[in-house]
């Protein structure tokens, strides 16, 4: 008999395949097949708690195990079928081949589960279910695309800069599934079937729930993968950032002009080359002369002081040999020893290696941490290869083709552990990539290098939707894009106010980006200098640097972000203890209310405000639609209307269309 019942385990074997369904977490199992001849003891982005005992039925022709409301069927032939507690199909594996007591039979010899082996050992394994009709799909992480609904799609499992791959999804039909590898592959959501491929691995990994509605499905998901540290106060307000502040005393200015203006700031951001050399990763003191007078100014002033930290090292970096020979430092197949190409030769530092990423926060925590530093910047986290050969490079955990995507995991775990061991608890991190996991480390992930046009616009939201239903709670964007924008062009001021009243209600509000400049001394010679003064530097990019009347709206959301604070801790508990997004889809609250699956273009934040973004230019309204079961009120003030409807909503340039549930008191304007 193939089927086995081994205590919490169901296991079916045939030939020399063995296939492992366990239960994991509530409503929820874990699924993992191999032709090896064990399994390797590895978690993935799993934790290692598991659920309380199973129960499973053997028959001569089929097993079934359950729990809670998941069970799955392994059939004669070794076909699975997921079904929920009413025994509603969920996911259907795709076979078209093996005949079975069930009739499973088709002459084109088609498997669910394939595996083709690689010279040497690994296999490139793919494992395809049925598709269903009017089926949508959302998660799986951030996209420069712009689609909400993932159906239709086809994902590379991959990171590079702005796209993020976190294989986790969500189902209108019932079901959540993490694709539990971190190789680099791909994600099909066709019409005729649904696959997942690993380009290079030792077996089939992944993890499937169900749940009633949307959030039950997050909450399980977070159970299994970790929640976020609570958020520390400092950083629900607003935060200034720009490529890049070139010296102390340009920080200090800055932060002191926002104090005169009377304008709330609780971070300020100091950004790349800042440093002598890459991997340095200390002050350059030439330009930043007495790091620890100016942390002590900021934080006379309320202000919390983030550094950028890259993973680059340079060949010339102090850091450099020792860390080359302890193998701190990724490998190349081929070629010379040399990840990246920007400003130097450089190599990335090992985040799989557990010696690399102490011997990187003890770097870290001498030069930063010890001067009072919380917060740090962790770009470049994919890492960003200047040429994207996947099969090039190699971890100590293994090859980038098996394991590339756990890196800006190890990266943000590094200084999550590190300020752990110093007693925070409430640790955020900036890093600019993720994969499933990333969340229980502290990181805030942004959506990269993006481009200053409306359509970037709008890819942003659609992102980070998903971001929040892949389960990244924190998640933020580059307020007016990276690339470009001139804050003298009434143009791109229209969108920067319009993206900056969107980033007032999302999970972080930050100004950030790459701005012309007349200015020659903005502009510095892209050359490979040997100081951080040899780096470009963008134009102004502070909030009175787009004109008087764009800045009395900037200083009217910095003060409405201000006044949100109480409501803003509230969302961020939720993340904290449940697993929650604070920024979501309508549908996420609303799972009943069928319309609330096709908006993309609103969301809630937290559990009482309907935000609403204006995503064109010129656009002086828009239309809203407000879901079935709450009643809800304009935030200017006015009737409570009863969800269900859509209306069109006049939005002049000083305000954002956000609309309150159930005439809650929340405060936005200061009334």
């Amino acid at each position: 008999m193939p089927f086995e019942n081994a205590g919490n385990r169901l296991i079916w074997t045939y030939d020399c395949e063995t296939l492992v369904v366990e239960p994991w977490g509530h409503d929820a199992f874990r699924i993992r097949a191999t032709k090896n001849a064990t399994f390797e003891e590895t978690d993935g982005a799993l934790l290692p708690a598991r659920s309380a005992k199973s129960v499973i039925a053997v028959t001569a022709k089929d097993a079934t195990i359950t729990n809670g409301k998941i069970s799955a069927r392994i059939h004669d032939g070794g076909r699975l079928t997921f079904t929920d507690v009413k025994g509603t199909v969920l996911l259907d594996e795709r076979w078209r081949s093996r005949g079975g007591s069930d009739g499973t039979y088709n002459a084109t010899k088609q498997v669910a589960r394939e595996y083709r082996s690689h010279l040497g050992g690994n296999y490139r394994i793919s494992v395809k279910f049925e598709a269903r009709d009017g089926e949508k799909i959302f998660g799986m992480g951030q996209y420069q695309d712009g689609k909400f609904d993932q159906k239709g799609s086809v994902l590379e499992l991959a990171h590079r800069n702005s796209q993020a791959s976190v294989p986790f999804m969500i189902s209108n039909l019932g079901y959540g599934l993490l694709w539990n590898n971190p190789a680099i592959g791909r994600a099909t959501f066709a019409s005729n079937l649904t696959e997942f491929v690993s380009e290079s691995t030792k077996r089939i990994d992944y993890w499937i729930t169900c749940g009633d509605g949307p959030a039950a499905i997050e909450e399980n998901y977070a159970e299994v993968t970790g929640k976020t540290p609570m958020m520390p106060e400092y950083a629900m307000g607003f935060w200034q950032c720009k490529l890049r502040y070139r010296s102390q005393a340009e920080v200090l200015e800055v932060a002191r002009e926002y104090k005169r203006r009377g304008l709330p700031l609780d971070v300020i951001v100091v950004d790349f080359f800042h440093w002598p050399v890459q991997g340095d990763w200390k002050f350059d003191l030439e330009a930043f002369p007495d790091p620890d007078a100016m942390v002590k100014e900021l934080k006379s002033m309320g202000v919390e002081l983030m550094v950028s930290v890259w993973p680059t090292v340079d060949k010339r970096s102090e850091n450099y040999k020792p860390m080359l020979e302890q193998g701190l430092l990724v490998r190349t197949e081929r070629g010379i020893r040399q990840t990246m190409d920007f400003m130097g030769a450089t190599v990335f530092f090992d985040a799989t290696n557990p010696k690399s990423r102490e011997y990187v926060w003890k770097v870290n925590k001498k030069n930063y941490f010890d001067k009072g530093i919380r917060l740090f910047w962790l770009d470049e986290a994919e890492p960003e290869y200047t040429v994207y050969d996947f099969d090039n490079y190699r971890y100590y955990a293994g090859t980038d083709l098996e394991v590339g995507n756990s890196y800006p995991v190890g990266f943000a775990q590094a200084f999550y552990e590190g300020m752990k061991a110093e007693g925070m608890t409430e640790i955020l991190s900036l890093v600019r990539c993720a994969w499933a996991g990333s969340q229980r480390y502290g990181a805030l992930i942004w959506s990269g290098d993006i481009e200053c046009t409306w359509d970037s616009l709008r890819r942003q939201l659609a992102a980070g939707l998903n971001m929040a239903i892949a389960g990244i709670p924190w998640w933020t964007t580059d307020i007016g894009g990276f690339g470009g924008g001139d804050p003298d062009d009434p143009a791109y001021r229209e969108l920067l106010v319009r993206w900056f009243q969107w980033g007032a209600f999302c999970p972080v509000h930050r100004l950030h980006g790459f701005r012309k400049s007349n200015d020659p001394n903005y502009s510095v010679t892209h050359g490979r200098g040997d100081k951080s003064s040899d780096v470009f530097s963008g134009g102004p990019n502070e909030v009175w640097s787009y004109g008087d009347e764009a800045c009395e709206t900037l200083s009217n959301f910095i003060r409405i972000r201000e006044r949100m604070k109480p409501y803003i801790k509230t969302a961020m508990k939720a993340a904290h203890e449940k697993g929650t997004p604070p920024m979501r889809p309508l549908f996420y609250d609303y799972p009943v209310d069928e319309a609330a699956w096709d908006i993309g273009d609103e969301y809630m934040f937290g559990s009482d405000l309907l935000v609403a973004p204006i995503l064109h230019s010129g656009a002086r309204k828009r239309s809203v639609y407000l879901p079935k079961g709450s009643s809800w009120r304009d935030s200017r003030g006015g009737a409570l209307l009863e969800g269900g409807s859509t209306l069109e909503v006049d939005a002049p340039l000083s305000y954002l269309p956000v609309f309150v549930k159930d005439g809650k008191a929340i405060d936005l304007y200061g009334k």
